[in-house]
């Protein structure tokens, strides 16, 4: 008699994750909620649907994508990324002093957004392909030099909080790749002496590398009653807000929201947003949603059938949480202001479709994760 074919359980003839699906969903009710609550008009809630109804057919798309075929493409992925970040600098309007983003007809393209998952794929292919040299120096360098340029290039426009996260992605692959930890305590340290050097030292030996108000914002945030410019006011407004919202929130009486006290509402501040219309109960079920996100995220990096994909889940997840810690930690008063959008809860077209992207790559990889142990015949919980 023969043996019966193994079947997979139900669960593995999903093709996608429900509980990062779930998260996902989740978090883009909460955003059109809050942008509600902190506009007047309804025109930032329709174009935010928008955004998160195109984004969400294109991750639907690349979740059905083999992810695999990008690790050929590096080095054009690489070029396209320096193209885009060349092409605002051309063709991108000045906003507030900064050159980010590319008007067309309907929104606005920050291509530096786009650039972040671009890179997330090319640093991830690169070590892959040097996977028997990860110990080397070379290796460690080359990996943060491909961080560093792109990284250095939007410093440029200027945007502090991109090139933030262009270097947390080169360390985040680094060290999923599995780099012995010297290696990242050298970069550490460096990391360290080059904060030091751009808030410290060279403004006192008369070499500015950041602009007056960027290193206001830097600053501020550990004394921002004392600082009379703008970064001390929005954080002292940021704080007064949450603070405000205590356990349930003040509901329609959010007067830092309604009064326009508050500034950047639908954007930098949406999070101090939640924290006073719906107060720690609205702040904690948000988090929650990403907390479910993120560990979705590092589930889906253990089930990858291969290094390429558990990097590029790993450098994902790095992503999204630098930004959720920067984004949060500046609207309760212990990080500087950046500028990082919130994913998928602040109000930005750019952002909205770099995150889903992003979340449609993990998509493919949880389905072409949980084949590949189907067809070896080993059973993935959930």
């Amino acid at each position: 008699m023969n043996e019966p074919a193994f079947r997979p359980p139900r669960s593995l003839a999903l093709p996608f994750d429900p509980l990062l699906l779930l998260a996902t969903v989740g978090i883009m009710i909460c955003s059109l909620a809050a942008i509600g609550a902190s506009t007047e008009s309804n025109a930032f809630v329709n174009r935010q649907a928008m955004f998160f109804a195109v984004g969400f057919v294109a991750m639907i798309a690349i979740s059905r994508f083999d992810y695999t075929r990008t690790r050929e493409l590096k080095y054009g992925l690489y070029g396209l990324s320096i193209v885009l970040i060349f092409a605002t600098w051309a063709f991108g309007g000045v906003t507030r002093g900064s050159r980010r983003a590319i008007q067309l007809p309907f929104f606005e393209v920050q291509t530096s957004e786009l650039v972040k998952v671009l890179l997330i794929l090319v640093l991830s292919a690169v070590v892959v392909d040097r996977a028997r040299d990860l110990g080397s120096r070379q290796t460690t360098a080359r990996i943060m030099l491909l961080a560093l340029i792109p990284a250095a290039l939007v410093m440029l426009q200027p945007d502090l909080g991109g090139a933030l996260v262009y270097v947390m992605t080169g360390v985040a692959v680094l060290f999923v790749a599995g780099v012995p930890w010297y290696r990242l305590a050298v970069l550490a340290g460096l990391g360290a002496a080059a904060i030091a050097f751009v808030l410290a030292v060279g403004p006192a030996v008369g070499v500015s590398v950041l602009q007056d108000y960027q290193l206001e914002r830097l600053t501020s945030f550990l004394h921002p009653s004392d600082v009379q410019g703008d970064a001390g006011y929005q954080q002292n407004q940021s704080l007064i807000a949450v603070g405000a919202g205590q356990r349930t929130g003040r509901g329609e009486l959010s007067s830092q929201t309604n009064l326009s006290f508050l500034p950047e509402t639908h954007t930098d501040f949406i999070f101090a947003v939640v924290g006073e219309r719906w107060g720690f109960v609205g702040a904690a079920f948000i988090l929650t949603l990403y907390a479910l996100l993120l560990w979705r995220g590092l589930r889906i990096l253990t089930i990858s059938k291969n290094l390429y994909g558990a990097l590029i889940a790993g450098a994902i997840v790095a992503m999204i949480l630098f930004q959720l810690f920067v984004n949060v930690g500046m609207n309760i008063g212990i990080m500087p202001i950046t500028g990082l959008p919130l994913p998928l809860l602040s109000y930005g077209g750019s952002s909205v479709l770099t995150t889903l992207i992003a979340l449609g790559l993990l998509q493919s990889i949880y389905a072409q994760g949980r084949a590949a142990a189907a067809t070896k015949g080993r059973v993935l919980t959930m």
